[in-house]
C-alpha cells in the first residue's frame, strides 16, 4: 500500500490578521499527500516568487476544528468572525509571528477528504515500513562472502605451504 501517492489539494484565501480591524487576503494551498500520511503541508503566497510554507500534524488540523489545540509553533482554534466560522492558525517561527483565519467551510471539506484518502489510525500502512524493513533484511548475493567461514576447520579451502 505504501507505493501510490495520492495528493489532495485546495487553494484558498486565507485572511493575514493585521490588527483586530484589518486583514489582508493571502493566497494559499493546502497540500496532503498520502506518502506523507502524518502531516498536512501549508503554502502562502503561492502566486509570490517565495511562498511560505509550513508543515504540521494533520492530527493537530483534525482537532483544531473543533477545540483548542497546539502549543509553541503552531496553534489552532475554531472562531466566529462577523457570523461565519473560521479556523484561526497562530504560527510562530524566528522570522515572526503570524495569525491567520482560514474558512471553516472550505478547510473542513479539505479535511474531510483527506480523512476519507488516509482514515486516522492507517497512517502506519500507508509509509511501507514493513516493505522497506523486508528488503533492507533481504539477503543478497555479497551476503555469502561475509557468512563464509574465512578459516574452516577441515582445510578444504586451505594448500599446504609446503606442496
Amino acid at each position: 500500500m505504501g507505493a501510490t501517492n495520492t495528493v489532495v489539494e485546495r487553494e484558498l484565501d486565507i485572511e493575514l490578521v493585521l490588527s483586530p480591524e484589518h486583514s489582508v487576503a493571502v493566497p494559499a494551498r493546502l497540500t496532503y499527500r498520502t506518502a506523507d500520511p502524518y502531516a498536512v503541508h501549508i503554502a502562502f503566497h503561492i502566486h509570490s516568487p517565495n511562498p511560505v510554507h509550513w508543515t504540521f500534524a494533520r492530527e493537530l488540523l483534525v482537532e483544531g476544528v473543533f477545540r483548542p489545540c497546539g502549543h509553541g509553533d503552531v496553534r489552532i482554534w475554531p472562531t466566529r468572525v462577523n457570523g461565519h466560522g473560521v479556523i484561526s492558525l497562530a504560527l510562530t517561527s524566528p522570522d515572526g509571528d503570524a495569525l491567520l483565519q482560514a474558512p471553516l467551510g472550505a478547510l473542513y471539506q479539505w479535511l474531510e477528504h483527506t480523512l476519507r484518502v488516509v482514515p486516522p489510525g492507517t497512517e502506519t500502512d500507508r509509509l511501507g515500513l514493513d516493505e522497506g524493513l523486508m528488503a533492507l533484511l533481504a539477503p543478497t548475493p555479497a551476503d555469502d562472502l561475509w557468512l563464509r567461514d574465512p578459516w574452516p576447520s577441515d582445510g578444504s579451502d586451505c594448500q599446504d605451504a609446503g606442496e
